[in-house]
């Protein structure tokens, strides 16, 4: 297992405190981006809860920061990922609906979207030379 999905892994875990979904996404990438924990905690403290609408989710949102921050600003390949392994769906109330639907709980969901965006963060800056 990756230390980036080692860490996001152990901020899901935590209650106190609570990381949100784009933090859990972020933080675990901040130190190799040049940022500290507390300055990624804040860019992402209104990213929960689909930034807090239940919109656009935030570890989609938060995946997005991370390719951000390491010059990349073409994510059509993480968006094609995404969207090929959640029926299309990107919002944080389609991708909740959705998970009831099939009888899933919501923060078990939510930490598996977390962990798949990291992994694919992951995965998209190792392959252009970013890690």
């Amino acid at each position: 297992m990756s230390r980036y999905l080692e860490r996001a892994k152990q901020l899901r875990a935590a209650t106190a405190p609570h990381y949100n979904c784009g933090q859990a996404v972020v933080v675990p990438f901040a130190e190799d981006a040049g940022l500290t924990e507390e300055q990624a905690m804040g860019i992402c403290a209104n990213f929960g809860g689909g930034l807090k609408r239940a919109s656009a989710c935030g570890a989609i949102t938060g995946g997005l920061v991370v390719l951000g921050l390491f010059g990349i600003d073409n994510p059509a390949e993480y968006y094609q990922a995404l969207r090929a392994g959640h029926d299309g769906m990107l919002d944080c109330a389609d991708l909740l609906r959705r998970n009831r639907e099939l009888g899933g709980e919501k923060k078990p969901h939510c930490d598996a979207l977390v962990f798949e965006c990291v992994a694919l963060v992951e995965r998209i800056l190792r392959e252009r030379g970013k890690l």
